[in-house]
Parts: C-alpha cells; structure tokens; sequence
C-alpha cells in the first residue's frame, strides 16, 4: 500500500494526505517516534510502539568476566530510568547514567571471583516499564600481575626521558596490555610503545621532547587478561613535565665532553672515558639517559679488584657502570687519552658544575667508540634504536 510516513510511526494512505490529514492526526494521536509494529486502524497503517530492549554487557549468567570490562547497559526504544549493580555484601557499586538515559557506565573497579546482580528498569517508546535483571561472576585469576611506572606525578625530566612500564611477572598477551595504555600530552608527540622484554613495555617520542611539554601516562590495566590465566592486579599513573634543553656531547677520541642548551654551548670540558684496548672498559658510543645523580657514590668492580672507591659528583647514565663523575686521580689523562673502567671523568670541580645542572632524562650522546650500547646494557638504551626498529617492536600494528 502506498502512503506517506510522518513522525509517530503512523502509516498514512496517501491518498488522504491533504484536507483530511488533520482528521487523520487527530484521530490516531500521532505524537511517538521509533520503529514499531504496523497495524491497520481506521482503513490506513498505524506503526505500534516498540518495548523497550535492554542489553547487558556482560549478559546475565556470565561467568569468567574479568573486571576490567566491559561493564555497561544500553536500550533502545527506550530510555533507562534507573540501573543498580549490586556486589555479594548487597553494596551499589558506582556508576554513571548518560545524560540521554540510554547507556550507564561503570565507574569502580570489580573484584575478582565475585557474583555482581543487575536491576532498575527501562521505559519504553510504549509506555511501559520494562525491568533489569541478571548476574554475573567475575574471573578468578590463576595469578596476578603488577605494574610500576619510572615516571613519578609532579615530577620534571629531561628531553629523553623514557616512559618504562614494568611488570613483575612476564606478560603473554601484550597486545592486550598494551591496548589498556594510554600517552596524553600538551603538546602534540609522535611517540610508540615498545616491548623491551616480556616484563617492561616503554614509550619513547620519535624525537626528544619539546621542553615544557605536560605529559600523562596511564595503564588501566586492572582486570585486563595477560594471557595463561594471569590478570592485572593494579593501575599505575604518572603526570610530570619536560624541563629545559640540555644535551651532553662526548668525544673519545677528542677526549672532550661538551654541555648545550637551548643558549648554545654552555661547558667544554676535558674528559677521560674508558680505556679502549680492554673491551669490558670501553665506554659506549650511543645516545645514554641520565638515570640519577649522588654528591658522593662508592664504585665497586670485582673484575677489576676496587670496591666502594667514593667518586664525587656522579650522574649515572646506564645500567652497565657508566658515569660522569669527577675523578681527581685522572685530571693528567683528562683531555688527553682514555683510562677510565667506562665511565666518564672529569676534574671534581668541572663535574659539580654539570651536577648543578642535571635532571633525570638528560641524554648524553657518546660518539667514537668501538662499542655501541645496546640491550645488554639495560635500561635506558631506548634512543640506541632506529625509530623503525622502535616501532617494530609495538605489540600492535602502527
């Protein structure tokens, strides 16, 4: 049958459409929108109301749900007038009612190996209430694993600071991990994810941040599956803030160790790095991180027989040993040739001006070694990799 559809979900002859659409209007009482039901009222079709339709997520005698969701209820052909999740001890958990009334969110995290139950109700486009109801059982983790930041709140870092994530037991399912973290910034940051080991996942921008930039990390990752029944046990955030420029430049074949700023150059000084003729005191070419300084640190080698020799003014740039430092004994090589055991010396004065000025996250780029830094150094050797090669090792496609 021909017609004409109007607002209301009423079917209209179109041969009516005109003069006696007003009668036609009337008597229907044409004031409902949605899809419906057509039935015949009055020689033309009138499209019925639908009842409202409510989905759960997860549905109702679900079991095995991790709590990190999703949890949440939609309708349509309707809107929600009250929805109530409920914990074992009877307690509401939190959650939030859009503002259209068609979905609510969960807003806590649920515990483990608990029977959550549904109720409230929905209106529908008919008129009528139709009731929530269901329960579900969350999972029971066969382990559960941490997670720890390297970036603290408040906190300010260098140009080439690193974002590490580090799990305390290996993740199998690191795509699924990895989708539960998220970089925001104030300033826009081309940066990816990269999976160290099974234990660490860290992000690095493409270039070295812009100073000043805000930045945010967070890993939602409670409830989330790590695969071979492991589950996350918590959720770690950060937010801290990129400091000023600065950037290390040494040589060690021109025996010099070089400070710049946004300014310019701000230090040359002369420095001693590793000695070369022995491979286990080479200092590494390649771009370092300043991961912490001390006023005084005792250095302890049992290869090379020294234990908690004190060096003022030490800035480690590696896991492997590597520092700058000041070291009064090699002020004769400094400048001159290399005899360190890997790290950097410099006159205890020279290295209490670059203390003075150094922040965590600092790079210190070294060139002219036989040796590059690399994995078996530790953490940071983040900027050691090309950013193809840092890509690649995303658990998720680019």
């Amino acid at each position: 049958m021909g017609g004409t559809k109007l607002s209301g979900r009423r079917w209209i002859p179109a041969t009516l459409v005109g003069a006696g659409l007003v009668a036609v209007l009337a008597m229907t009482g044409c004031t409902t929108t949605g899809a419906g039901t057509a039935t015949s009222v009055g020689g033309g079709l009138v499209e019925q109301p639908e009842p409202a339709k409510i989905t759960v997520s997860p549905a109702a005698g679900a079991k095995d749900v991790g709590p990190g969701g999703p949890i949440a209820v939609s309708v349509a052909d309707g809107t929600l007038e009250k929805v109530t999740l409920t914990n074992p001890d009877g307690k509401q958990v939190k959650g939030e009612l859009a503002a259209d009334k068609k979905s609510w969110k969960l807003g806590e995290d649920l515990g483990y190996a608990k029977t959550y139950t549904w109720s409230g109700s929905a209106l529908g486009a008919d008129g009528k209430s139709v009731p929530l109801s269901g329960s579900f059982t969350t999972v029971k983790p066969k382990s559960q694993i941490k997670a720890s930041l390297n970036t603290g709140d408040g906190q300010t870092y260098g140009v080439a600071m690193p974002i590490a994530l580090t799990f305390d037991a290996p993740v199998k399912d690191r795509a699924a991990v990895q989708k539960a973290l998220t970089v925001e910034t104030s300033v826009d940051t081309e940066g990816a994810w990269a999976w160290l080991s099974d234990r660490s996942a860290h992000w690095r921008p493409k270039e070295y941040w812009k100073p000043g930039t805000k930045v945010t990390v967070k890993a939602d990752t409670y409830g989330i599956a790590f695969g071979n029944g492991a589950y996350g046990r918590n959720d770690v955030t950060s937010t801290f803030t990129i400091g000023r420029y600065q950037v290390v430049q040494g040589n060690t074949q021109t025996h010099r160790m070089v400070v710049k700023t946004e300014a310019g150059q701000t230090h040359d000084f002369p420095a001693s790095f590793g000695l070369e003729s022995d491979p286990g005191r080479v200092t590494k070419s390649g771009t370092h991180v300043v991961m912490s300084k001390h006023a005084s640190y005792g250095m302890t080698n049992p290869k090379y027989n020294y234990e908690n020799v004190v060096v003022p003014w030490a800035v480690r740039i590696s896991n492997n040993g590597e520092f700058i430092h000041g070291y009064a004994p090699s002020i004769w090589a400094q400048g001159k040739q290399n005899v360190s055991h890997g790290c950097i010396n410099l006159a205890p004065a020279n290295a209490k001006l670059y203390f003075e000025t150094v922040l965590p996250g600092d790079p210190v780029e070294i060139i002219g070694s036989t040796q590059q830094l690399g994995a078996q150094d530790g953490d940071y050797y983040d900027w050691a990799l090309s950013w193809d090669k840092w890509q690649a090792l995303s658990a998720e496609a680019p």
